[in-house]
C-alpha cells in the first residue's frame, strides 16, 4: 500500500512562514527544515521544488483562498460583478493583513510588479477576472460600442495594474486597521469603471483629492 503524504501544501506554507518570521531568514536547507518539523525531505518535494517557489506561490495561495471564501456570497444571482470583485479584494487584503509581517518580508522593498513573486499571483488573479461577467456592469451597458467591445486581455491587464497599485498602497498604509486601503480600493474601482460612463469627473476629482492628501501626510 502506497504511503500517504504526511504533510500538506498548506502545512508547509504555515511552517515556512513561522520559520522566517521567527528567524528573519530562510531555513538553511530543505533537509534541516523537514527534520526540524518532523517530516521527510522527499515529502517537501511533493509540493514544492524550493523555498523560492514557496514564496512565489504564497500570495497566489492567499488570493485563491480569498476567492474560495468570497464564493459563499458571490454565488448569489443578486450580487453584481462589481460587488463580486470588491468582495474578493476585501477578503484578500484582510488575509494579507492577518499575515502582514510575512507578506512584507517576502515582498521586501521591491515594487510588486517588478518582483518575481508576482507572476503566480498575476495568473491567479486573471483566472478569477475571467470568471466575471462584465456585461452586467451598468456602466458598460451605457457605454459606447467601442468601450463595450474592449479586448478582454486589455481589461485583465488594467485590472491587474489596479491590484498592484492597491498592494503598493497597503504596504505603506499606516492608518488604523488599514482603513485607508479600503477607501483606496473602493475609490479606484469606482473611478476606473466610471471612466466608461459619461460622468467620470466627480469621482476623478474625489480620487485626486484623496491621493493628494495621502501623499502630503506621508511626506
Amino acid at each position: 500500500m502506497e504511503k500517504e503524504n504526511i504533510i500538506s501544501q498548506d502545512k508547509i506554507f504555515e511552517l515556512y512562514g513561522d520559520y522566517i518570521l521567527n528567524h528573519g531568514e530562510r531555513p538553511k536547507n530543505i533537509y534541516r527544515f523537514a527534520k526540524e518539523n518532523e517530516f521527510e525531505e522527499k515529502d517537501f518535494y511533493d509540493h514544492f521544488a524550493s523555498f523560492e517557489q514557496i514564496e512565489k506561490l504564497m500570495l497566489a495561495n492567499l488570493f485563491d483562498k480569498s476567492v474560495e471564501l468570497a464564493s459563499e456570497v458571490n454565488n448569489s444571482d443578486e450580487i453584481t460583478t462589481k460587488e463580486k470583485l470588491l468582495n474578493v479584494y476585501f477578503i484578500f487584503f484582510e488575509n494579507m493583513t492577518m499575515n502582514r509581517s510575512l507578506v512584507l518580508m517576502i515582498l521586501g522593498n521591491d515594487k510588486i510588479h517588478s518582483a518575481k513573486i508576482s507572476s503566480h499571483l498575476k495568473e491567479t488573479y486573471k483566472d478569477f477576472i475571467r470568471t466575471l461577467d462584465f456585461n452586467d456592469w451598468e456602466m458598460i451597458k451605457k457605454s459606447k460600442d467601442d468601450v463595450k467591445n474592449i479586448h478582454h486581455k486589455a481589461r485583465e491587464e488594467a485590472l491587474w495594474l489596479h491590484l498592484v497599485s492597491a498592494i503598493e498602497f497597503w504596504k505603506k498604509d499606516t492608518s488604523p486597521s488599514f482603513e485607508k486601503t479600503d477607501i483606496f480600493i473602493e475609490k479606484t474601482i469606482d473611478t476606473g469603471f466610471e471612466l466608461l460612463d459619461n460622468e467620470p469627473l466627480r469621482k476623478m476629482v474625489d480620487l485626486g483629492k484623496f491621493l493628494f492628501k495621502e501623499k502630503f501626510r506621508n511626506s
